[in-house]
């Protein structure tokens, strides 16, 4: 018979952890617990898994190997061959903070899935929930098939069925936010300023203006190469771009805009890099500056937040703005599937935003704005 034992956290709330031990010649032969916010939860668990454990096999099972989930999520990182990426990475880790890290492989279930689930959903948006099953799951479909662990793909698939019906998990929001001219204006000021006192900085105003351009992700544009170019066709290789099913390795020809190709050409040939600079600081100075030139601020919703990503987005919407259609935009932005692209087929040829923008003139003459 198991047992239920209170136990008070660190932040003062009680839990109750729900403890089974089986004995067989009065050794014990298996012992697992998991903990609860409620009593009866706790005691819904024991039964439930006590009559698991009485089923024929039940025991043989649990001899087999069955490591924690957090030492699963330990050898998918240690073991990929491919590159996870920064953000993946970073949730897998996490996940190992919270009580389903814990659980050995077998009780992994559809009940845990959705209750780590409805823990975090607690503090973080839908969204963000979604991300963490996502590559939880990625664990989970390899696990078996390579290292025999009784980790159950069906039990996160019917887990992520119902936390989508019931509003727990979503796929993140697409973000239709723009710069405008004159936010745009304010920002090459401010990077002028920053440039005229320290030259050797970075030079956000011509990275900014690239973004928008060459439609290229911070990620992509900090890979560029020279050897790359090819500017007789104006076309660059987009090494390891991203793509749901593939990155690395993920080598893709982008046209390039003659506004883009300028850019690139005004770059001063110091390195094998065209643009020698970290995703980290282009994105840290970006979100720097809208906050120092109150385009942003703490106080505004996050969707309303100018982000340097958006800035893909508003090339890419320029284009459709020029006229062109489905195919010459991918051709530009990189879009394996054209689906991606329907969410701009309601734009309308309006001409050009950026005709006569004084800003490119500065940047690809190489001068300071």
């Amino acid at each position: 018979m198991g047992t239920i034992t209170p136990r008070k956290r660190q932040d003062g709330t009680i839990g109750y952890t729900a403890q089974i031990r089986l004995k067989r010649g009065g050794k014990i032969i298996h012992t697992e617990a998991q903990t609860f916010d409620r009593k009866p939860a706790a005691a819904a668990w024991l039964k439930k898994r006590e009559g698991e454990l009485a089923q024929p096999g039940a025991l043989d099972r649990l001899a087999a190997d069955d490591p924690p989930l957090a030492d699963v999520i330990d050898q998918y990182i240690r073991e990929s061959r491919k590159a996870l990426g920064r953000t993946k990475e970073q949730v897998l880790r996490a996940i190992k903070g919270y009580d389903i890290a814990s659980l050995k492989c077998s009780q992994v279930g559809s009940d845990e899935i959705s209750a780590f689930a409805q823990e975090l959903v607690k503090k973080v948006e839908p969204q963000t929930v979604g991300n963490y099953i996502s590559h939880l799951s990625a664990v989970v479909a390899v696990a078996k098939p390579l290292w025999k662990y009784p980790l159950d793909r069906q039990a996160v698939k019917d887990a992520i069925t119902a936390l989508k019906r019931m509003g727990t998990i979503s796929r993140s929001k697409q973000r239709d936010r723009r710069p405008t001219l004159d936010e745009l204006d304010k920002l090459m000021k401010h990077f002028g300023a920053i440039r005229a006192r320290r030259p050797m900085s970075t030079p956000m105003a011509a990275l900014t203006a690239f973004a928008i351009f060459s439609t290229r992700r911070e990620d992509e544009i900090s890979r560029l190469a020279w050897p790359d170019l090819d500017e007789k066709h104006s076309r660059i290789l987009v090494r390891d771009m991203k793509n749901p099913g593939e990155k690395i390795g993920n080598d893709v020809w982008c046209d390039l805009t003659p506004e883009a190709l300028a850019i690139i050409r005004a770059q001063p040939r110091t390195g094998e890099r065209i643009f020698p600079y970290s995703t980290d600081t282009i994105c840290a100075a970006f979100t720097r500056a809208c906050y120092s030139v109150g385009i942003n601020t703490e106080e505004m919703p996050a969707k309303l937040r100018l982000h340097f990503h958006d800035l893909r987005h508003d090339g890419v919407s320029r284009l459709f703005e020029l006229g062109w259609n489905i195919p010459h935009v991918a051709g530009v932005s990189g879009h394996r599937s054209w689906q991606s692209l329907k969410r701009y087929t309601h734009i309308r040829q309006t001409g050009d935003k950026y005709a006569g923008w004084p800003w490119l003139a500065v940047i690809t003459a190489g001068g300071r704005p």
